[in-house]
């Protein structure tokens, strides 16, 4: 049971970005919906990373949840996936740092806790409408008066979900994103009210999710973090320390979930045991949230299988696995064949690498191949 919701099953769909939005507006299309409805089977489909404003947005064609027509298309979406059975929750996104002024408002200067350049580099549309990758620019560090101005773009965008009739939302609160920026000691290096002790860094993520809490109710509030990720040039000089205190405190409002990426992903990715740090890390997180854990990252039906008889998590979220096989739930359930998916096409283009992937009724003759 995940909230007020009885699942079927404990297989949940990853949330995926596909940049794939329709232009101009980052408003999501018809494929969007034929996309999900397909992974209609899913326990839980948790939609691709949507910013909660332009000032949130990092990547090219990245669908938001901030403006009418945007939600309009939403709708489209989760229409479909109810049509098709699904159940479908909102993962709510701004990515701080992570951007650049070419996709913000006024080509202004994206915005994080401090002003720490992150290694890597921004993808953005080009003056050929392409994409392309350019480095990252030193953000301005967020004054103490914005603080409600944040959570406020988070309270618009749970609105406005409500409003697209999805099922509820997920704060994202990891991979190196805004919320995780303040989290993490190696990108805060605040000495206010929401910079230093752990109390403060993670200020900000228990803020949004009491404002949250009277649009939606806890019980259809899910968040996101990841312990030990290294991804968008994050770290944290005492992760268990930090990630155990905020497992603790989400434990207290009675969430539909918490969702964590993998801490042994990369490990087990490569096919190799998870490094005991990592998995010292997950059972730690397991044991201070006493809620449903949903656990993200490196799993295939063995190993996935293996984490829930032990109890390290409750659901096992599958990402690639479900972009290339959009009726993952049967082919785990009678250890079908499973297909390969083109890293080519995950992101931007249109059909191909999105919706043409086929099913084992389509493979049968039984479905038409496109969608309806």
């Amino acid at each position: 049971r995940l909230g007020p919701f009885n699942l079927p099953h404990r297989v949940v769909m990853a949330p995926l970005t596909r940049s794939r939005a329709r232009q101009p507006g980052n408003v999501p299309g018809s494929l969007a919906a034929c996309y999900y409805a397909q992974r209609a089977s899913a326990a839980l489909i948790i939609s691709e990373a949507t910013q909660i404003s332009m000032q949130g947005q990092g990547y090219a064609w990245t669908p938001g949840i901030h403006s009418r027509e945007q939600v309009e298309a939403w709708l489209r979406v989760t229409e479909a996936v109810h049509q098709a059975g699904g159940l479908m929750f909102c993962q709510l996104w701004h990515v701080g740092r992570i951007s650049h002024p070419a996709l913000q408002p006024d080509n202004m200067l994206p915005v994080a806790p401090s002003a720490i350049i992150p290694a890597g580099k921004a993808f953005i549309e080009n003056e050929r409408g392409e994409g392309a990758l350019i480095p990252f620019v030193r953000p301005r560090a967020l004054d103490l008066d914005e603080m409600p101005y944040v959570v406020a773009q988070y309270v618009r965008a749970a609105k406005n979900a409500l409003a697209a009739n999805f099922d509820g939302v997920e704060i994202h609160a990891a991979n190196g994103y805004l919320l995780d920026q303040f989290i993490e000691s190696g990108t805060n290096r605040r000495t206010d009210a929401y910079g230093g002790p752990v109390e403060n860094r993670t200020r900000l993520l228990f803020e949004i999710v009491e404002a949250l809490t009277p649009v939606w109710g806890p019980d259809r509030i899910g968040v996101r973090i990841s312990p030990m990720g290294k991804m968008n040039d994050i770290h944290d000089d005492d992760p268990e320390a930090t990630f155990g205190h905020v497992a603790e405190r989400l434990s207290e409002y009675e969430l539909a979930y918490l969702h964590m990426v993998n801490p042994a992903v990369e490990q087990m990715q490569n096919g190799k045991d998870p490094d005991p740090r990592a998995l010292g890390m997950a059972k730690l997180v397991r044991k201070q949230f006493k809620g449903n854990l949903i656990v993200a990252g490196g799993f295939d039906a063995e190993s996935g299988a293996r984490w829930l008889r032990e109890g390290w998590g409750d659901l096992i979220a599958f990402g690639r696995k479900f972009l290339a096989n959009p009726d993952l739930p049967e082919r785990l359930r009678i250890g079908a064949p499973l297909n390969a998916d083109d890293p080519s096409s995950y992101y931007g283009g249109g059909e191909k690498g999105y919706t043409d992937y086929p099913s084992l009724a389509q493979d049968r003759g039984d479905q038409p191949k496109s969608c309806v």
